[in-house]
């Protein structure tokens, strides 16, 4: 018995060492203390820029540039941060800071919208990002003009209250003098501008906004037009009998500057954001539409130096307002490459691969890795599903361990009274009374019990002077009274079983539902956030798979251990229903009415 106790201790003993060491490997590799940037931040995200095939795939140089970093709930677990992004920081791998400003951070919301400033795009490669939170106590460390380097004239957000202009996010502080018709607060970043066709946005000239003769010059800007209209101004600047206007005919682009003009190729779709962006190097006139080319021609830009118009033709001029929405207006006194043109329509859009966001860090020591994102992501309604599942597991833990102890201490005690009974020769009656203390060792064995029923059976119809002369009509009824009692030992031996059954029938229909439920929820959350990124639906859809996993997890042992107790209960039951025959068939033979009568001893 000692080796029946101590095997199941040492298996449990082993069985929570591995768990441990998996709870280890979960949590993650411990990040070193040398690689964290500063101790009073708990938290760090990994954000890699890749521009090779698989991200935004740009060959060329792009250099310093702001880029966009948009945080949701699929990414970002807004609860670990301060309610105002204060304590964000960025930092390169080599642990340098990195000038940064938030545009929109709504942690009720849970999206937020932040530009940093990148000293070096990585050519046809990728780079990494750390972002640190975690530290509620900092003080916000954003510089908004900073965020972009000097020959960014004017920045628009477009981030104020509706009514009130737009602030220039530059160190120029070209502040425009009227506001568009209305504020989007769904925009493609954040808020946009809405314009509806009757005014446009007018900006003062400045010194920083003049362009000399044959001066360089970038328009960018997110544009949406609600209809197709005949030519519609989204840039306007008239100085005399020069002048420089980006337009729409009918939702195709164009550009006309003095005498030169530039046709798109193709029209915007309506009701969607397309990415603008006009470029004069001095040389060349160029027409851009989500970051290609649509059209160019040989030329140059004539001196400007008047107000511009933002969402309309200036007053006086000839062209129609713009109808619709327009986000993110840049203006820079030079010629952007065509790889930042590029980058900014791949990195602003809804759908990007350039932006990769990692696993999540805790300074503590230990890396959540890819199974703490899952379980970040997991939602309340996952939560109770999961425990349920977890429950049922410790459940079918508990019964598979007592069941398998049981069946081996009554096999091993069925061992031990078989050899013991056939130790006795012919007589079936030899441990009932002269050998209880020796029968008493095999008081676990069910085939013992069944034996003590019959031989019970048998000393209730002994005479009294001790003597047994059973009739074939008494033999029936032995066999009855030990089959009742190898029936309760069958029931015995299968009780609790239904446990396993149920777990291993119900462990996956409820982990299916909870990655039902999850999939919606995900789904739904992404609908009512606008954003349809594949980051924002993986780690969403991973936390929902958690709970088919877990209802795996539920069923699978059960079900080892459940055929497992199964085989070995059959052995048992029929290990007594041979003996049963076995000892019916010698108590007849033995004690039949006709032969000689034999005493039993009492």
């Amino acid at each position: 018995m000692a080796l029946l106790t101590n095997r199941p201790s040492r298996f449990w003993a082993r069985l929570a060492s591995g768990l441990a060491g998996l709870a280890l490997l979960i949590l993650g590799v411990p990040a070193h203390a040398d690689d964290w940037w500063q101790k009073d931040w708990s938290y760090r995200k990994q954000i890699t820029i890749d521009t090779s095939s698989k991200g935004g795939n740009i060959a060329q140089s792009i250099g310093r540039a702001p880029l966009l970093i948009r945080l949701h709930t699929g990414n970002f677990k807004f609860d670990d941060a301060s309610p105002n992004g204060a304590d964000l920081r960025f930092v390169t791998a080599d642990g340098k800071p990195l000038t940064y400003h938030i545009e929109s951070f709504d942690p009720l919301l849970g999206v937020a919208t932040i530009w940093v400033d990148v000293p070096s795009f990585p050519t046809n490669a990728a780079t990494t990002v750390w972002m640190y939170y975690g530290n509620k106590g900092a003080t916000a460390a954003v510089d908004t003009p900073g965020t972009f380097d000097s020959n960014y004239v004017a920045v628009y957000h477009f981030d104020t209250a509706a009514g009130t202009p737009p602030k220039d996010k530059t160190a120029y502080a070209n502040n425009p003098q009227s506001a568009p018709a209305s504020i989007d607060d769904g925009s493609i970043i954040g808020k946009g501008a809405r314009f509806a066709g009757n005014g446009a946005m007018l900006i003062p000239a400045s010194q920083s906004l003049a362009v000399p003769a044959g001066g360089l010059f970038t328009f960018s800007a997110w544009v949406h037009p609600d209809a197709a209209q005949p030519n519609i101004a989204l840039y306007a600047r008239r100085d005399g009998t020069s002048s420089l206007v980006i337009g729409l005919n009918q939702n195709v682009p164009f550009v006309t500057a003095g005498g030169q003009q530039i046709t798109g190729t193709t029209a915007l779709p309506q009701g969607q954001w397309s990415h603008v962006a006009f470029v004069s190097d001095g040389h060349t006139l160029t027409l851009y539409v989500n970051g290609k080319t649509t059209g160019a021609t040989s030329g140059s830009l004539p001196a400007l130096n008047s107000p511009i118009a933002v969402g309309g033709d200036v007053p006086g001029g000839s062209l129609a307002g713009f109808t619709g929405g327009m986000d993110e207006v840049r203006f820079s006194k030079v010629a952007r490459s065509p790889a930042l043109i590029a980058m900014d329509a791949s990195s602003q859009g809804q759908d990007t691969h350039l932006v990769v966001f990692g696993a999540d860090e805790k300074q503590a020591g230990f890396s959540f890795g890819y199974i703490g994102v899952i379980i970040k992501s997991v939602t309340v309604d996952a939560w109770v599903v999961i425990t349920i599942l977890l429950l049922m597991a410790i459940t079918s833990w508990y019964v598979m361990w007592t069941k398998a102890s049981y069946v081996n201490q009554v096999d091993k005690a069925n061992d031990r009274f078989l050899k013991l009974f056939r130790s006795h020769g012919d007589d079936p009656l030899a441990l009932t009374h002269p050998e209880r203390a020796e029968a008493s060792r095999v008081a676990n064995s069910s085939i013992y019990r069944v034996y003590r029923a019959g031989a019970d059976e048998i000393e209730r119809r002994a005479a009294q002077d001790g003597r047994v002369a059973l009739s074939a009509e008494a033999m029936p009824v032995i066999r009855a009274v030990m089959d009742a009692s190898l029936t309760r030992e069958n029931q015995h031996l299968a009780r609790s079983m239904v446990l396993l059954t149920i777990s291993i029938s119900g462990g996956p229909f409820l982990g299916l539902l909870g990655t039902v439920v999850g999939v919606m929820i995900t789904f739904a959350a992404i609908a009512a956030a606008g954003d349809v990124n594949v980051n924002a639906i993986a780690p969403g859809i991973s936390a929902a798979l958690l709970a088919t996993v877990t209802g795996l997890f539920v069923a699978i042992p059960a079900l080892f251990g459940y055929n497992y107790i199964l085989t070995r209960n059959k052995a048992v039951s029929a290990n007594m229903i041979v003996f049963v025959d076995e000892f019916v068939t010698r108590v007849y033979e033995n004690y039949r009415e006709h032969r000689p009568v034999r005493a039993y001893q009492s």
